[in-house]
């Protein structure tokens, strides 16, 4: 899509899967930190993760199994907090601890058998041996989360404003609520392969934390957002691939060395004195 500008195909994939995975996480991470739900970005994160670690030991396909267990520990958190009588936190708790137990055994496991390296992909990310196929992928998913924000707009709002007040309004929250958990449990399937599973929660709310210390505005965030992680994301891919350095690892350190900056040049952070 980008060879018109960028010459070198392995270059050009690379900058297409990290622009598009940046923009669909940076979309959806403001949802997820201003709903407050950031412990389940990190939870189906994880649940991915094991979902591709057992579908590379069966030899299936690893986005496939990661898109099957994304999905599922969505629709489980609300009936598991229900019928076992626990709080959301102690659920996630325990999904996301029975998830990284599943995924480094089988990780740990295809080591021994000598499949470590192809296992190493799942947790820092690959952008060097990318389909085409997986590249449209993302760009669909990247195109279905802005999408959901647009169409959906008025309703997140009502919700991450007051869920209690969004019910009264006639705003059915579950029916919202649990789309937002597909497209999220979508999104990190997808990103996964390039991204890695140890560092994709740092794509799933650094973005949001970054506008969070300039934007006041809930429509601004969902603009300024992904384009801080889309410039952080293909500069990381771009000096990765110059200097031989891992790009997701990179631009991770990259997200965190931004918003340490953001922190400390936030206007949040001026504090005003009165004269007496």
């Amino acid at each position: 899509m980008l060879e018109f500008i960028i010459p070198n195909n392995i270059v050009c994939h690379a900058v297409e899967a990290m622009l598009f995975a940046s923009v669909a996480c940076a979309v959806l991470s403001v949802i997820i930190t201003q709903v407050q739900i950031s412990s389940i970005g990190f939870t189906m994160a994880h649940a991915a993760f094991a979902g591709a670690a057992v579908g590379m030991f069966l030899s299936l396909n690893p986005t496939v199994c990661s898109i099957v267990a994304g999905v599922a520990v969505a629709f489980l958190i609300g009936p598991l907090s229900d019928r076992a009588r626990l709080s959301p936190d102690t659920s996630l708790g325990l999904l996301f601890g029975i998830c990284m137990a599943v995924a480094i055994f089988f990780i740990a496991y295809m080591q021994t058998l000598g499949q470590g390296f192809s296992a190493m992909g799942l947790l820092f990310g690959d952008v060097i041996s990318l389909y085409r196929e997986e590249i449209y992928l993302l760009a669909v998913i990247c195109i279905v989360a802005i999408a959901f924000i647009v169409v959906l707009y008025k309703e997140i709002t009502a919700i991450i404003f007051d869920k209690r007040i969004a019910e009264s309004v006639g705003i059915r929250v579950k029916p919202v609520y649990y789309a937002m958990l597909f497209v999220i449990a979508l999104t990190v399937a997808l990103c996964l392969p390039i991204i890695g599973g140890l560092l994709l929660y740092v794509w799933l709310v650094t973005p949001a934390a970054i506008a969070l210390q300039f934007c006041n505005r809930l429509s601004t965030m969902f603009v300024v957002a992904p384009t801080v992680a889309a410039v952080i994301s293909i500069s990381g891919a771009l000096v990765g691939l110059e200097y031989s350095l891992p790009v997701a690892p990179l631009t991770a350190v990259l997200f965190s060395a931004v918003f340490i900056a953001a922190v400390l040049l936030s206007p949040r952070r001026r504090v005003t004195f009165r004269k007496i």
